[in-house]
């Protein structure tokens, strides 16, 4: 394992990881406590909100061992995903809205005053 330095949706966390060419594969604790997903039998959720692992692609987002591809699942969700040439530093970018061009979306608002 090695500790790698993960940059997502404005959080800098340092987690232990095994990075590889494409991939960064996490134990489920430490996904949890590094970027809130885990990994449930609906696919891989944080909170209410779950991505189903595709059928067919499980070996992509989930090894044998239980460890979780967070590459894999930036991904699916069209986040785009870079790292450094040691694999120790990873960014995952911000879904856009301009990515559901066309497609149905409930954007929903609120103001405390």
């Amino acid at each position: 394992m090695t500790t790698v330095t993960i940059v997502s949706e404005g959080c800098v966390t340092r987690a232990s990881a095994e990075p590889g060419a494409e991939d960064l594969w996490l134990a489920p604790p430490v996904l949890r406590a590094s970027t809130g997903w885990a990994l449930e039998p609906a696919g891989l959720c944080r909170g209410p909100a779950c991505v189903p692992i595709p059928p067919g692609r499980q070996t992509e987002f989930v090894r044998g061992d239980g460890a979780v591809n967070l590459a894999a699942l930036a991904r699916q969700r069209g986040q785009a995903a870079v790292h450094d040439d040691e694999g120790r530093v990873w960014v995952f970018g911000a879904p856009s809205l301009a990515d559901a061009h066309g497609r149905k979306v409930v954007l929903i608002a609120w103001a405390s005053w």
